[in-house]
This record gives C-alpha cells, sequence and structure tokens, in this order.
C-alpha cells in the first residue's frame, strides 16, 4: 500500500497539478445538472474551510520541517511584507482617483474605496498553493502565511474600523462580522510556520525521522493539498459569466453602460488586479533580478503572486460594507484570466529560471 501511494505521488506534485482547475470546472458543471449548483457551492465553501484548516497547515508545516530557515528566508519574509503593504497603498491610491474622476461622493465614494482595497487581497492559498510543488515552495509558503495575515486580520481590522465610523450616528455597537475561523486562520497558519521552524531548528528533526511507511503517508496527505486546492477553484467559476454579454460589459464593449456603474466598478478591479499591480511589480522586480540582486526564487514567487487572482473568500467580508455584486464578478473573471497566465508563468519560470 505504502509503495502504490509513492508510485501515485509524482502524479499528484509539480505541473501534474494544474489541470485539476479544468477537472473541477468541468466535474462541477456536470454535477450541477444533476443536483443543482447552489447546493455544489454550499458544500465547496465547506470543502474549502476544510483545505485551510487541514490540508495547507500540513503541507506548509511538511515544507518547513524539511528547510534550514536562516537569513536568506528571513529577509525574504521582510521583502514580502513590504510588498504587500505597497499593494495595498496601490489599491487605495488607485481607488481614491477612480472614485474622484467618476465624481462618486460620501458613502458611495467610501463604499467604492473599501471594495477596491479588500479586493487587492489575493488567492494565495489555492492558486498560489500550486507554487507550494514548485522548486520556490519555500518562498512560496512565506508568501502564503504573510498574506494570510493581511487577507484574515488586519484588512478586516481596516474595514472594521471604516465601517464602524460610517455607522456610528445609526449603532454603537462595533462591526463583528468576520467568523471566528477566519479570523483565528492566520495565526494557526503561522503557529504551523513556527512549529516546524523550530522543531527542525533545535533537533534537526526532517519527515525522514519519521521512518519510511510514516514519511511517505505524511508526504502523500500533504501532497493530496495543491490539486484538492485547483479542484476547489475550477468549481468556483460559474458558467454563467462567461456569456459574451457579460465579456461586452467588463471590456466596455457594451456602450449601454454609464460612468460609475456596476460594470465600471469592477473593470475598475479588474484593471488593477490584472494589469496595474503586476506591472509595477515587475518594473520594480525584473531590473532586482536581471542585475542579481534577487535570486530566482524570489522573482519567481514575487511575480506570480502579483498576477494571482482575487480570493473568493474576499466574500466573507461583504458585511463590513464591501460592494457585494462587484466583488464576486471581479474574484469570476480574474480568476478566469489569471489561472491561465499563473499556469504559463509557473511552467516558463520553472523550464527557464529555476
Amino acid at each position: 500500500m505504502i509503495d502504490i501511494l509513492k508510485d501515485i505521488l509524482p502524479y499528484i506534485s509539480g505541473f501534474y497539478t494544474l489541470p485539476w482547475i479544468l477537472v473541477g470546472f468541468v466535474v462541477t458543471i456536470l454535477l450541477a445538472k444533476i443536483i443543482g449548483r447552489e447546493k455544489i457551492d454550499r458544500i465547496m465553501k465547506k470543502i474549502g474551510l476544510i483545505l485551510l484548516y487541514f490540508f495547507i497547515p500540513v503541507l506548509v508545516f511538511r515544507i518547513f520541517l524539511n528547510t534550514d530557515f536562516g537569513k536568506n528566508e528571513i529577509e525574504f519574509a521582510i521583502v514580502v511584507s513590504f510588498i504587500v503593504f505597497l499593494m495595498y497603498i496601490l489599491a487605495f491610491i488607485f481607488a481614491r482617483f477612480k472614485a474622484n474622476s467618476w465624481g462618486l461622493k460620501g458613502l458611495k465614494k467610501q463604499l467604492f474605496i473599501k471594495t477596491v482595497l479588500t479586493n487587492q487581497g489575493r488567492s494565495s492559498a489555492f492558486i498560489g498553493g500550486a507554487l507550494l510543488a514548485s522548486p520556490w515552495k519555500i518562498e512560496a509558503a512565506i508568501y502564503i502565511a504573510l498574506v494570510g495575515i493581511a487577507l484574515f486580520a488586519i484588512i478586516p481590522y481596516i474595514l472594521s474600523f471604516m465601517h464602524k465610523k460610517e455607522t456610528k450616528k445609526k449603532e454603537k455597537k462595533d462591526v463583528k462580522a468576520l467568523p471566528w475561523f477566519l479570523k483565528l486562520y492566520p495565526w494557526y497558519l503561522i503557529a504551523f510556520v513556527i512549529a516546524a521552524i523550530g522543531i527542525h531548528g533545535f533537533t534537526g528533526f526532517t519527515t525522514k525521522d519519521l521512518g519510511y511507511n510514516l514519511e511517505i503517508l505524511v508526504l502523500f496527505y500533504s501532497a493530496i493539498t495543491i490539486p484538492a486546492a485547483l479542484f476547489y477553484v475550477g468549481a468556483g467559476i460559474h458558467p454563467n459569466d462567461l456569456k459574451k454579454t457579460e465579456l461586452q460589459k467588463l471590456f466596455n464593449i457594451d456602450k449601454n453602460n454609464k460612468t460609475g456603474d456596476h460594470w465600471n466598478w469592477v473593470r475598475g478591479i479588474f484593471i488593477l488586479t490584472v494589469i496595474v499591480t503586476p506591472v509595477l511589480t515587475a518594473l520594480i522586480f525584473a531590473p532586482l533580478y536581471a542585475f542579481g540582486l534577487i535570486s530566482s526564487a524570489w522573482f519567481a514567487v514575487i511575480i506570480i503572486n502579483s498576477i494571482l487572482p482575487i480570493t473568493s473568500t474576499n466574500m466573507f467580508l461583504v458585511p463590513y460594507g464591501i460592494d457585494n455584486k462587484s466583488t464576486a464578478h471581479a474574484v469570476t473573471w480574474t480568476t478566469i484570466v489569471c489561472v491561465p497566465i499563473v499556469v504559463l508563468l509557473i511552467f516558463i519560470f520553472g523550464v527557464y529560471i529555476t
């Protein structure tokens, strides 16, 4: 049995994991015809939480348990923290500029700014998790852990503060809309990172010290995470959003849209996510890589993460006063456009700059 699992491992690792996005998309369409799309979405929401809590942390733990966490990793963690900070500053500036150019005022302007700011959060745990099967898995794990803190700890606090100011005349209660299990998640994930680094650092223990059979079981269990997460991403793409009319609205081909309406909001968020953020990131870090100031692993993880689609977990933040419909469409369209680009970049970087 153990030998069978070992033989399967190569087929749920590396580039073999990427087609699971398409598998998730196709299987969900077929199942939707039998049990309905709404029921599938409810099931996938629960599966997503299972992946977040019981699979991704184990995979991250296994990676760090087999890694000497030293000066290079600490420096990368500092760089990633700086990048995430700049991404949200960029989102805020972009949102203010767009709101002013459209003449948005008062609560509507605040709604747009909060929606854009929130939707700078990327799908690092799910789609970005594919990088955990790449040669740059250490850097990818650091990125996931730090982005998790921004998504589920810092941004909700900022949104809560802004929303409280907006509603203080109506109610005096604090907004506590984010579920406890998402508030807990970043610290839960970091605990696995710290535990793995501590165990390995003080004892030198790795998965090999578990013995052959147990090591294969741990490797197999953690490896399942990536295809399962990518299946989840594929399952989240709704066929109804792939209509020609929706595409026309997104790219402003439909001239019936008025300035400042829903599709202009989606388009603005899409441009920030898919064009502005990746281009600025490349302009900063490509020269650093070209002059040998950062490693290929740093460059690959930073560039790929800059173009990850918006995370679907942003929908949990709707009660904090972000626009529901704009967020849903932005998540869908950035996923559709960014996933093929991410797959291509993983392949190109894996072949040429590993």
